[in-house]
């Protein structure tokens, strides 16, 4: 019988060649070469059992690591933005009232998604890079009597890390269901869905669990999800209909869309090294890495934009010198290093780098390599 590999014709040579770089930016971020490995397995179909032997077992992984117990613990077929868009699709509906905790552009885009389904959408804000006083939120909170809070766990553009107990307390106490925003802490930082009490939450797997881009892990609360059941109307959405999404992963197996097992195992063995070295122990080797990335910054003469104790450890945010061009620095680091990082943007353009070390790159190495290449970027920027 003639093997599938011998009816296709033409060169073994590959059409593509990237550069080799070193991710140290916010995401997409360093692939374990084993994950590398993953996706060069053969592919099995949507409905095969093999697939859904996979899927399990990355749902179980993935209440691990979101600190959950919930069933309803799963990858949705999308990028952080599309599990962002399933959480709003679904729990806010033409006129759900919902309050947003905003300071930092992922919040706004919450906002954007939260006004295009018809929710009624109340801010408290604050300055880009500055943390939320969490008694004034939680008195915010059960004033607006909301049916539902949104929050970002790990701002992205700032580098701020929002603890919520204190969100979700308040939450609660007015009946409303609390959606967090966790695309950049899965993996990386605690997240502790449970003892936080995050009824609805969305990650992505290039950040922390450092696979490729294109799934979105979510976790959903019983409690959250009788309140789906309670809709008004049914969802705008129906590519992120999580009942729809829930019945294919977990329950009938029905066809609903064509899911990647190629991303499916790259994610299985993203989570199954995590497992390996174990969650505690790679939480810690961030926090680590953090800290000897702002001892090193601090050498540098350097100040951070977010003040102690509310920093994301594995999306840094060192604030730019003056005078110095920020666009110059990152382009010495790409050109002469192949190390991508990333500088802020809205309120924080020009005036922060938005530098990630996560995942393989969250080594005592790999934080210094990358400050020895930093400070002779800086200097070439005219840094003294």
């Amino acid at each position: 019988m003639i093997s599938a590999e011998e009816t296709v014709s033409g060169s073994t040579k590959l059409s593509v060649h990237p550069p080799k770089r070193l991710l140290y930016g916010p995401g997409p971020t360093q692939v374990h070469p084993r994950v590398y490995r993953a996706m060069a397995q053969p592919i099995v179909g949507h409905l095969d059992p093999y697939f859904f032997e996979i899927s399990q077992g990355v749902q179980r992984m993935l209440r691990e690591v979101f600190g959950t117990k919930n069933d309803l613990t799963l990858p949705i077929s999308a990028t952080g933005s599309g599990g962002m868009e399933t959480a709003i699709s679904n729990f806010v509906e033409p006129g759900t009232r919902i309050c947003i905790l905003a300071a930092g552009f992922f919040a706004d885009r919450i906002t954007e998604m939260a006004k295009r389904h018809g929710g009624i959408v109340v801010r408290l804000e604050k300055p880009w890079g500055e943390p939320f006083d969490l008694n004034e939120a939680a008195d915010w909170i059960r004033r607006e009597r909301p049916q539902v809070v949104a929050y970002v766990q790990a701002e992205t553009s700032t580098g701020v890390f929002t603890e919520g107990k204190a969100i979700c307390s308040a939450a609660h106490d007015v009946d409303a269901i609390v959606i967090a925003d966790c695309v950049t802490s899965l993996g990386a930082m605690p997240v502790k869905i449970d003892e936080t009490g995050i009824d609805v939450a969305y990650s992505c797997t290039q950040k922390g669990l450092s696979c490729p881009p294109g799934l979105s892990p979510v976790t959903i609360s019983p409690r959250a999800f009788d309140r789906l059941k309670q809709r008004k109307h049914p969802n705008r959405s129906w590519y992120f209909d999580l009942a729809l999404i829930a019945d294919y992963l977990t329950q009938s197996h029905r066809y609903h869309h064509t899911a990647s097992a190629t991303l499916f195992y790259a994610l299985h063995e993203g989570l199954s090294l995590i497992e390996e070295e174990g969650l505690e122990n790679r939480l810690q080797r961030h926090r680590h890495a953090h800290e000897q990335f702002v001892h090193g910054i601090g050498a540098l003469r350097m100040k951070m934009l977010v003040a102690p104790f509310h920093r994301i450890w594995n999306l840094n945010t060192p604030c730019v010198p003056a005078g110095v061009d920020d666009a110059k620095v990152r382009s010495h680091l790409l050109r002469k290093n192949g190390i991508e990082i990333s500088g802020g943007f809205g309120p924080l353009a020009g005036k922060i780098f938005r530098i990630g070390i996560m995942g393989p790159l969250a080594t005592e190495e790999g934080v210094s390599n990358f400050l020895t290449c930093f400070g002779e970027a800086l200097k070439d920027a005219g840094c003294h």
